[in-house]
This record gives C-alpha cells, structure tokens and sequence, in this order.
C-alpha cells in the first residue's frame, strides 16, 4: 500500500494495477483515489468501468489498445472480474507488452497467486493488497476520525464499540456516523453512547449465546436462539459462527497452555487483546477435550442436515441442549 500512496504523490503511475484483499474499505478507498488521480474531472471519453465476471476481454484489450481521446491516458477499470482466479489468460498476454497510453486497474475481492494474470502485473505493474488492519491501526484510526470531528472517546468506550462493530472498516466508519449525529451537541463519546446506537454484529450475539451455553444457562441459550431466527438468521449460518467460536476458543485454551500472554494469543489469533481476554475468560469454562468434541458435534450436524437427515433448525436446537446440559 505504501507505494500506490507513492505512486498517488508522485504521480509517477504504472500501466496495470491490482487492487486485492479482505478489506473492502481501504480497497475501495484507493480505488477511488487511483480514479481521481488518473481520470480528469469530467473526462468521460477516456475512461471505462467493467463490473463482474460476464466481461468481454477482447473488448477491454481493443479499448486499450485505442488512442486516447486528446488526452495522455485511456483509463480501464475492471472490478470483481475473477479473472485473476480464472480466464485471464488472454488479458496476461496482452499486458505483457500493452499500449503506452492505456491504464489498466484491477479490482478483486479474491484472486489466485499462482494465476498467470496475477504473476504479470505482479511482475510489470503493481499488487495492493488491503488485508484487515491490527487492533492498534484500528484504534489509531478510530482516534483520527473522532478527533476530526472535535469528539473525544474513552478506553472503555472504544473496546464496547469495537466489540459490537469488529474489525470491518467500513461498518467501524458507518456506526461512527452513527455515533457523532447521535452526540451531536456533547464532546464526549460515552460507552452508553455505544450502548444506545452501535448496532451489535450477528457474531457477537453468536458469542453471548456460547457464553450462555458454557455456563449452563440452558434457557438463556435457547432463548438467543431463537431470538436469532426471528431475525432471519438462517440455522446453517448460526451453526457455523457456533463453530467459529468453539474453534476460537479451543485455539485460544491452547496457545494459553503454551503460556503465551493476551497481547501474543490476539496476534495468532486475529483478535484484538481485549477480546482475546475475552476468549480466555470463555474457553476457561470448557475442556480441551469438550471443545474439540464440541467441533466434531458442529461438523457432524452440518453433515446430517446437508444429506437431509436432519432439519436444520432442530439439529442446531439439540446442539445447544447437548452443550448447556
């Protein structure tokens, strides 16, 4: 990322770029910037945009290979293609040696490293690769845009809303919109604030209703349960994050065996400390074995419903009951 930003200062651009990874915010942000910087305002002869993946190559390479319309550069932009998984053969081919006066960027959600359009613009332009930031980025950027706006936000405050939001950038920016209309005549962002407007993610719902189960509180499990059906959550989907949970925590009960400390159990984890303590705290209530059982009872529900043993809801249902019991 730090050479695409040079890239942007300089204005010195290269002829193909790939813009990839998990994080749609940042990648959408300096798709967005590439755009402003190699389109000028209101040039709408010079620039293309192609979405998905029923695209015409050849018709993409015969643009690039058109002169641009008095200006110095012909700008294409593809997004979310494929082509950099499958079909970008003939795309590869050209850009080996494509027209001085074309632009091409790339941007995917998902893409193949062993591809061969991947390995050309790799090799001939640029790979931005937007991956999800660490806790202290986060945080570091959550201060920027707090401060921009003349707020203040606490320790406490801050962990409660990055608990409810996670790491997605784009839903940390939405809920802080959010949180700066419903402040809008204090200075302070209060955890009550949080409490009152940021909107809680199915995952943590998923969390409190693990954490029901590892304490036994049969009736509090249920109940989420079927709170989170009233909201349309399919059972197959809640079944899934279940198993995400149990597998957090039994990576989390195990690297704390090893004796690695929060901060350290976060980073192989992906979790921010904060929440890693949190895992710790939960993963405490159960075994290694019941945890590992645990998994192997996900899987296997997921198994009986896929060949049509089970129904979905119920099987996620006795799940619950087999683990409060």
């Amino acid at each position: 990322m730090q050479q695409l930003i040079q890239d942007l200062k300089s204005r010195m651009f290269k002829q193909m770029y790939l813009l990839c990874g998990e994080e749609d915010y940042l990648r959408k942000q300096y798709r967005d910037k590439l755009k402003d910087a190699l389109v000028p305002s209101g040039d709408t002869m010079n620039y293309h945009y192609f979405e998905g993946k029923d695209i015409n190559v050849n018709e993409v390479i015969d643009l690039a290979q058109t002169l641009p319309f008095f200006a110095e550069k012909r700008v294409l932009f593809l997004e979310n293609t494929g082509l950099c998984k499958t079909g970008g053969e003939k795309l590869a081919d050209y850009l080996q040696e494509p027209a001085e006066s074309a632009v091409i960027v790339l941007i995917e959600t998902q893409i193949d490293k062993r591809s061969k359009l991947f390995k050309t613009i790799k090799d001939k332009g640029r790979v931005c690769e937007f991956t999800t930031p660490d806790d202290a980025t986060l945080r570091k950027w959550i201060f920027g845009i707090v401060k921009k706006e003349n707020r203040t936000i606490d320790g406490e405050a801050l962990n409660l809303f990055l608990e409810k939001t996670g790491n997605d950038m784009e839903n940390i920016r939405s809920e802080l919109e959010k949180l700066f209309c419903y402040t809008m005549k204090r200075d302070t962002i209060t955890p009550q604030d949080v409490e009152n407007v940021c909107t809680q993610r199915v995952s943590n719902r998923i969390f409190e209703m693990v954490a029901a189960i590892a304490e036994k509180k049969q009736k509090k499990a249920l109940d989420m349960y079927h709170d989170l059906l009233t909201l349309k959550e399919p059972p197959m989907g809640i079944l899934s994050l279940i198993a995400r949970q149990f597998n957090l925590m039994l990576q989390v009960k195990e690297l704390q065996q090893k004796g690695y400390p929060s901060k350290v159990i976060g980073e192989k984890t992906g979790l921010s400390p904060y929440i890693a303590q949190k895992y710790e705290r939960q993963a405490s209530r159960f075994k290694t074995a019941d945890l590992k059982r645990a998994l192997e009872a996900c899987a296997k529900t997921d198994e009986a419903v896929k060949m049509g043993k089970m129904n979905d809801v119920m099987s996620v249902e006795l799940l619950i009951i087999e683990y409060s019991r």
